[in-house]
């Protein structure tokens, strides 16, 4: 397994991807990680932290692209930079997956101008897994294309069906829409025509239909299928959420407990370990011919190792494989063609 990580990307580097990077090799050592980003800058680092007994490598670029800056606008103007080099690498067979805990809008956008499409993806999108009351569920799209079409949308259940099957381990994941209601004729037209997508489609008996928002949480279904403007909103609430009722209960609790301030110390770390992106590492760019993942700007060292697990784990599965048959089948199914 070769990775192409993205060392210039985050809101802190390249520390915190070297340090994930030596992590995962100590415990995999079937792994090869590719540093890609400023020669000099990883050179120096490499000097103070190691290069894991000579298997980080170094593959030099011009520039990143900053979180704040255009995606599209600083792509042209940086046609060698760290995430496009990274995705060069996959697309010439160099590598088998590409990481970033880059602009995620950069991610994408690179990703897209090489047109590394798996056999028959009309459009990659990105799949999280968010924590609910029955376990985990896969939102997807959460960003990747915020100008769905139905088809893209009966393809992020297909693909977020799998994904949820062999990553979560989820045996027969139930697949639901997200939607303004539960009837049948809800919502605008894109919902309504992915609606009948997945009334007809193959695995019709496991699309419960129409889910609304205060569904996904209480894990009314094992994936939930959007657009990548709901999405993306839908994320950046939840981790709104998540931060302020984590930092109010501590508040509230701590002021309260004496003597079983170390349990609840506990409890608030097992919280944490849970609902945190820490511990998940990143989200896959389903659809592309190869592995993506996408990490969280903030990213440690931790999550930049859960990664690098991440998308050994989608290659060790055969994951692009399976969504290619799945899609031929729903293809030779009538849908989608």
């Amino acid at each position: 397994m070769r990775i192409a990580l993205d060392a210039m990307g985050g809101d802190v580097f390249p520390e915190p991807n070297i340090e994930g990077a030596i992590a995962a090799l100590q415990e995999n050592p079937d792994l090869e990680v590719v540093l890609v980003g400023d020669q000099p800058q990883l050179d120096a680092a490499l000097t103070r932290l190691g290069d894991a007994g000579g298997r980080l490598k170094i593959h030099p670029a011009d520039g990143w692209i900053g979180m704040e800056e255009k995606p599209t606008e600083a792509l042209r103007k940086k046609p060698n930079c760290s995430i496009t080099a990274c995705w060069k690498l996959m697309a010439g067979k160099q590598v088998d997956a590409v990481v970033s805990a880059g602009h995620t809008g950069a991610v994408v956008a690179a990703g897209l101008t090489t047109r590394l499409f798996l056999k028959g993806v009309k459009r990659p999108g990105i799949a999280v897994a968010l924590p609910t009351m029955q376990g985990r569920a896969v939102l997807m799209d959460v960003g990747a294309n915020p100008a769905a079409r139905p088809e893209h949308l009966f393809q992020y259940g297909v693909m977020g069906s799998i994904y949820a099957r062999e990553t979560l381990g989820i045996a027969t994941p139930r697949v639901g829409l997200m939607n303004i209601g539960t009837e049948d004729g809800k919502g605008v037209d894109l919902v309504r025509d992915a609606h009948l997508m997945f009334a007809r489609s193959r695995f019709v008996d496991r699309y419960v239909g129409n889910v609304e928002g205060r569904d996904l949480y209480q894990g009314a279904t094992e994936v939930v299928v959007c657009e990548g403007f709901v999405g993306n909103v839908i994320l950046k609430v939840s981790e709104g959420i998540v931060d302020m009722l984590t930092k109010a209960m501590a508040g509230e609790l701590m002021g309260t407990l004496q003597q079983e301030k170390p349990l609840a110390m506990q409890a608030f770390k097992n919280l944490d370990k849970r609902f945190q992106y820490h511990e998940s590492g990143g989200a896959p760019l389903l659809g592309v011919d190869g592995i993506c993942i996408i990490c969280h700007g903030a990213s440690n060292s931790r999550s930049i190792a859960s990664a690098l697990r991440v998308a050994t784990g989608m290659k060790d599965r055969r994951l692009n494989e399976k969504i290619i048959e799945e899609l031929a089948a729903e293809a030779a199914n009538g849908n989608v063609a």
